[in-house]
């Protein structure tokens, strides 16, 4: 990806940061402008300096999967901040086996019927 300051718009860390974006900048490739909640809710909380030190321990092909996975527990966490990503897999763990019972239910009647 082209770094954002090439057309001189920062990207959406250094604009939330009040900083210049540098063409190496770590988060452009990351957080676009056009997404600044993307990365308001990965500094809020994981912290952009935390954020700087794992991009910068990960390979370049393996920090856009990072970024993602960050950014979708920074988001869950800012919709749910006791459970986070567990209190979502908890509930559809919930609806799955809510919805197996009525399966099993309806084809307990499908077998009487046959």
């Amino acid at each position: 990806m082209a770094s954002s300051s090439s057309y001189n718009s920062p990207c959406a860390a250094c604009k939330f940061l009040r900083r210049k974006c540098m063409p190496g900048c770590i988060f452009a490739p990351y957080f676009p402008p056009e997404e600044p909640q993307k990365f308001a809710n990965v500094h809020k909380i994981f912290g952009a300096s935390n954020v700087t030190k794992l991009l910068n321990e990960l390979l370049p092909h393996q920090r856009e999967d990072a970024v993602n996975s960050l950014a979708y527990e920074a988001e869950a966490r800012v919709r749910d901040p006791v459970y986070g990503c567990v209190g979502a897999i908890s509930y559809l763990q919930r609806q799955v086996q809510k919805l197996q019972k009525e399966l099993d239910a309806a084809n307990a009647d499908l077998l009487r019927y046959a």
